[in-house]
């Protein structure tokens, strides 16, 4: 008996496969920022289905790997930037260690076409639904696996479309499960084109695009107020080269006293991520003088710095002073850039394995919003943003989000307009307008459908001025997060699952 009944190995060539499959995996990438290209992953995603429509589980995986490694190599290439020009890696060393990361993303993927063709795809309805129910638990799963990397997620590209409609109830793995479930119709369509089959799936789309569409003039939230609150974001443009020597230590210092001099005419200022390079118990003697004239004029300033506590660990941190008062320490810490696995062995074996800062600890999971005069502020550090799940949590506490970054880790690929747009989708998800500081771009003021008020460009110093409304009221995605989706798909993946046992088990005994 064959692992899946009726399905045998792939007459598809060897070169046709070895072409197609990562080609497929680039597509994603195209649909994304800064490309938004967002039919490409729909395209993507309807190939990946025919490469897996007739293979063997054995065939599945080479094929699933080889279109994670297109996704993944193409989409998280600015993986390269910070270990070649800030890791100071060799070109040959820093490709090789990007490719590796790349390959070992890959393999969730592989996984994941093992499991669809091994168990789901043979199944009444399989391919329909359960495609799109693999590929949404393979991405709820890069969200926590060895700490997570929730990125290149398909709903992402969907912030602007009629799609966007279902992000404040079913967030972005709805929007995922969106488009990898067209993409399994117009492949069926494609491999049937009946005029039945044309009708039968051109209905379902038309039903989830059409009620994407209906939904998105809906209001989930409201303001508290007609008065908003006034902003200034200043984002200094310091080089990382910069930013951690000693030497630049005062010039930074000055370039910030600078600058915040017209911004305390606003009611909240915000600096990015470690704007101050110095731990807050030795950086006083400026950060004091500043919080009391922010106190004097009625203006909360947030500012990114290091902390350290009584025992000795460091944190990457943000508080608010002046009018504002907290402080937050993050939790998601990036593998590499704020700590480093198995330490004792790779400290010291190449200079990316021992970048400034990278010896944070983890911020406690039950820690409060800032305080912004009388807003409760939902605080967020560069890679935090990505989290659905975090966010939301963050956001039924908090009327306003606030996210900062150091993005000159990625220089000038794509990586920042990655995580822009990302934070859009935060912003769409959970109702509230999202103020994004960073280092030297992108930041921006978001409003609470995910649109872009204002925003700066990237590798330029200067300082955003615009307005942020105060919102109320929660979005479903806010109340309940992802877990009703999840846990439909665990139940639809579960019953697929024992319906497969019990045919196989039914045609052994045939046998």
């Amino acid at each position: 008996m064959s692992d899946a009944p009726g399905v045998s190995a792939s007459p598809l060539p060897r070169l046709q496969v070895l072409i197609l499959a990562p080609l497929a995996g680039a597509l994603i990438t195209l649909s994304l920022a800064p490309f938004k290209l967002w039919p490409a992953a729909i395209l993507g995603c309807a190939v990946y289905a025919y490469l897996l429509a007739s293979c063997t589980p054995g065939q599945a995986l080479w094929r699933g790997w080889l279109f994670g490694l297109g996704m993944f190599g193409s989409g998280a290439s600015w993986v390269y930037v910070s270990i070649h020009v800030y890791g100071n890696a060799g070109i040959p060393l820093a490709a090789f260690l990007t490719l590796l990361f790349c390959a070992g993303l890959a393999l969730l993927h592989a996984l994941q076409a093992w499991l669809y063709t091994r168990i789901v795809r043979p199944l009444p309805g399989g391919m329909l639904l359960g495609f799109a129910a693999f590929w949404v638990f393979g991405e709820w799963v890069r969200s926590w696996l060895l700490t997570g990397f929730p990125w290149l997620y398909l709903g992402y590209a969907h912030v602007d479309t009629w799609l966007a409609g279902w992000a404040p109830i079913s967030g972005v793995y709805g929007l995922s499960f969106a488009v990898a479930f067209t993409a399994s119709c117009v492949f069926l369509t494609w491999r049937s084109p009946q005029p039945a089959t044309v009708l039968s799936y051109g209905g379902l789309l038309a039903t989830l695009w059409g009620g994407g569409l209906m939904l998105k003039p809906i209001e989930w939230v409201a303001p508290a107020s007609e008065q908003s609150i006034s902003v200034a974001i200043y984002q200094p443009n310091i080089p990382l080269e910069q930013k951690w020597d000693r030497r630049s230590y005062q010039n930074i210092l000055r370039r910030y006293e600078r600058a915040v001099r017209p911004m305390l005419a606003h009611d909240l200022v915000l600096w990015p991520e470690s704007a101050i390079p110095r731990t807050a118990d030795r950086a006083g003697d400026f950060l004091d003088p500043i919080a009391r004239r922010a106190s004097l004029s009625d203006t909360t300033l947030i500012t990114g710095i290091p902390t350290r506590n009584d025992q000795g660990q460091y944190f990457n941190s943000i508080i608010a002073l002046g009018q504002g008062k907290g402080q937050y320490d993050k939790q998601r810490l990036v593998p590499f850039g704020e700590y480093v696995p198995l330490e004792a062995q790779l400290r010291g074996l190449i200079d990316f394995f021992d970048l400034p800062m990278s010896n944070f600890s983890k911020g406690s999971s039950q820690q409060g919003p800032l305080q912004a005069g009388n807003h409760r502020v939902a605080p967020l550090i560069c890679y935090e943003i990505v989290y659905p799940e975090l966010v939301a949590q963050s956001a039924q506490r908090a009327e306003i989000l606030v996210t900062i970054s150091n993005d000159s880790w990625f220089g000038a690929s794509i990586g920042p307009l990655q995580h822009l747009q990302m934070a859009r989708m935060r912003a769409l998800e959970n109702g509230r307008y999202l103020l994004r500081g960073t280092n030297n771009g992108v930041s921006a003021i978001i409003d609470h459908r995910g649109q872009i008020i204002s925003r700066t460009e990237q590798f330029v110093e200067s300082t955003l001025v615009g307005n942020a409304q105060v919102m109320l009221g929660s979005t479903p995605f806010t109340s309940f997060g992802s877990l009703p989706l999840l846990v439909a798909l665990g139940l639809l993946l579960g019953s697929m699952g024992l319906l497969h046992r019990t045919l196989w088990r039914d045609a052994g005994s045939r046998d």
